[in-house]
């Protein structure tokens, strides 16, 4: 299981960085290790910018991660279990590869939430088949391969903390293992005894794993509700569905191994299967915030809207502007920039219910569908709104490459209530963006109502 936590996004200019220092007959290699240099400084690691209790939590799980790969140097292994190793590597790596491009937008688009993929699968499956030190081995392969091939510009201290996830949670399901059926993994004993062990070794794994990941998100983000957090439960279906392949692999490898060759082939067919979905889904949002984007949100408001005028509920909608956007990417860098983007995302998604919808409509602009939410009731949503965007407090790196926080960060609200400001969606985007334009020539961080 791979998670992303999706705290802050830092690309290669994002510590205001500049080479002109070095000599202009000197090679494109030499000026890239003295960035590379740079960017490993301990100083300037993206980590520091994060509050003082994900902190605490990373640096917590990464040692315990790393005192458990030392113990497990000490396990001998075999040529056996080296084949096997490899065998598991190369089809993680071969399985990762063949849904790349997917898994990129899918990651992007999992805002705020526990990201799953099958991952899992191999890793558990070398939690049963190989010596710990393998095992060990295996998660480091994996996660590293899928930072430099799926996530390059993602931080490596969220990598290296979801491996060191994975690394407990391996830990833990072998613990559970030797305490029902000692001493052995997979020669487990039959009948209900063995299938219990083997449950209770899936569920430790899942439980410290994603247990671990929600709490980094809950720790990162204040307010975020547990549910929202864990994700949807046909993430957990995918989850579980990976740890049973896992046991298959397993199994199959030690027996007649050929088979796995087999299983792979399955597996590779069925991930792709399984991700199309997941593919449209990442299609219809906004990469950066992974709220809808404006095609996806213009479709489900027209039917939103048809829907109104057919049952005759009314159908609110908000107009969105953050205030001074511009300034606040002059002073601070884009990337400053896109962090408030994403905080003021986070906390639309957090003031929804589960049946609106939130989308970006590029910029600084961000649009709210609410069906069912009348004159009366329109412009209370858009206050509280507008009154939580103002108390954020968005964690950020400066273009001095100092961690730092943005606060005073405002919006302007337009709202307009649909059938009675418009009919047609265009005019009831109209009305409710002519009342975002007075709100902000009256001052800005406040909210005006249609008609206007």
């Amino acid at each position: 299981m791979n998670q992303r936590l999706r705290w802050i996004t830092l690309s290669d200019n994002s510590y205001g960085e500049c080479i002109v220092s070095v000599a202009p007959t000197a090679r494109a290699g030499e000026a890239q290790f003295v960035t590379l240099r740079r960017r490993l400084s301990p100083g300037r690691w993206p980590l520091w910018s994060q509050p003082g209790r994900v902190v605490a939590l990373v640096l917590l799980v990464d040692t315990l991660a790393v005192l458990l790969a030392a113990l497990a140097l000490r396990t001998p292994t075999t040529p056996k279990d080296a084949l096997g190793f490899a065998v598991l590597a190369v089809g993680a790596i071969l399985h990762l590869e063949a849904a790349r491009g997917i898994e990129r937008l899918r990651e992007v688009a999992s805002e705020g939430v526990a990201y799953v993929n099958l991952k899992a699968m191999w890793n558990f499956a070398a939690v049963l088949l190989l010596p710990p030190a393998l095992a060990v081995a295996l998660v480091a392969v994996t996660y590293t391969h899928c930072w430099v091939r799926v996530t390059r510009r993602t931080p490596l201290y969220r990598k290296a903390f979801s491996a060191a996830t994975i690394v407990l949670a391996g830990a833990a399901a072998l613990l559970v293992l030797a305490a029902i059926d000692p001493p052995t993994r997979l020669g487990l004993a039959e009948g209900p005894v063995g299938l219990l062990a083997m449950l209770l070794a899936a569920t430790a794994f899942w439980l410290v794993n994603h247990g671990l990941v929600v709490g980094a998100i809950l720790l990162s983000r204040p307010g975020t509700r547990i549910r929202t957090a864990i994700g949807e439960p046909s993430d957990q279906l995918v989850l579980a569905g990976s740890i049973g392949l896992g046991v298959a692999i397993a199994s199959l490898m030690n027996s007649e191994s050929w088979l796995v060759v087999v299983l792979m082939v399955s597996v590779l067919a069925l991930h792709r299967a399984v991700l199309v979905p997941q593919f449209r889904n990442a299609a219809r949002h906004d990469p950066k915030t992974g709220l809808a984007n404006s095609v996806f949100w213009h479709e489900m408001a027209g039917k939103e809207l048809e829907r109104s005028r057919r049952t005759g509920v009314p159908l609110g909608i908000l107009m969105i502007d953050i205030d001074h956007f511009k300034t606040l990417n002059d002073g601070h860098g884009h990337l400053a920039g896109d962090e408030v983007l994403k905080a003021v995302a986070r906390e639309l998604q957090q003031q929804m219910r589960p049946y609106d919808l939130a989308g970006r409509f590029g910029g600084e602009e961000f649009v709210l569908l609410l069906p069912g939410v009348g004159a009366g009731e329109v412009g209370h949503v858009a206050e509280r709104i507008r009154a939580r965007i103002s108390g954020l407090a968005v964690p950020v790196l400066g273009l001095d490459g100092k961690a730092s926080q943005l606060d005073h960060i405002t919006v302007s609200v337009g709202a307009a209530v649909g059938p009675a400001d418009a009919e047609e969606l265009d005019r009831l985007l109209l009305a409710a963006d002519t009342a975002l334009l007075h709100a902000k020539e009256a001052g800005r961080n406040q909210v005006v109502l249609a008609p206007c």
